[in-house]
């Protein structure tokens, strides 16, 4: 898995703005982001009561590393009725995996970067 292999699902410019673009600082805000949502997805379930506080800490991460579409498909999730919520939860969920197959793809391409000594 290497930058190629990259969906678009998350805009790594933004975190690199707010990282100036430092691989070291980049690696601890992804590892922190994959931190989050393994803590939070289990939440991603209206049967859990703190579903809406998952989708918001999601939401925010999200923005946090530029995963536009994560961020708004939690944004419309948390403003949802219980009984609408169920669907919406599953496009999180599944915005969620994309931007972590890409977060899991840059990490990748980070880590082989820092092998060849920051070429």
């Amino acid at each position: 898995m290497a930058r190629r292999d990259l969906s678009g699902a998350v805009d790594f410019a933004v975190l690199g703005r707010m990282t100036g673009d430092d691989d070291a600082i980049n690696e601890e805000v992804l590892g922190l982001f994959v931190q989050q949502a393994g803590m939070w997805a289990p939440m991603l379930d209206v049967r859990e009561d703190g579903w809406r506080d998952g989708v918001h800490t999601i939401r925010g991460a999200a923005a946090g590393i530029g995963a536009v579409d994560l961020a708004n498909a939690c944004a419309v999730a948390e403003a949802a009725e219980k009984a609408d919520a169920p669907p919406l939860l599953n496009r999180v969920q599944d915005a969620l995996d994309t931007a972590l197959a890409d977060v899991a793809a840059f990490r990748h391409e980070l880590m082989l970067r820092s092998l060849r000594g920051g070429a």
